[in-house]
């Protein structure tokens, strides 16, 4: 069984509005997915559209996972923020590269510069 964790931490953006950081934790896949997106979905539940998924702790994603963020990019967008992807390991950021994540996505090499990158959006 796969293993895999999302937690959430509250980061203040450039402007007033929070950024909310998802913390992503091991192998997301077929199994876990479902987690991811209850997590996405609670954050757009609760009117956080500025999101970045902190990859820095995956160690797989399959197609499955993939197909989460991109099930949820719109509508953070719609919602006037975004979904950012931020420090993934050089394995997994392979798998989004050759994907063409990178053209769809505002992906960073760390927490910080998504979460600095919404600057004045709301």
């Amino acid at each position: 069984m796969s293993h895999f964790s999302v937690s959430f931490d509250q980061r203040a953006g450039a402007a007033t509005a929070p950024v909310r950081v998802l913390a992503l934790r091991g192998e997301l896949d077929a199994h876990t997915a479902p987690d991811f997106e209850a997590a996405l979905q609670a954050c757009l539940d609760d009117g956080d559209h500025r999101l970045v998924a902190d990859g820095s702790g995956l160690d797989y994603v399959s197609s499955a996972g993939l197909g989460v963020f991109m099930a949820f990019v719109e509508p953070a967008r719609d919602g006037g923020g975004d979904l950012k992807i931020a420090a993934l390991p050089d394995r997994v950021f392979e798998v989004f590269d050759l994907l063409g994540f990178p053209t769809v996505f505002d992906m960073h090499e760390t927490v910080e510069a998504a979460v600095g990158a919404f600057g004045g959006e709301r």
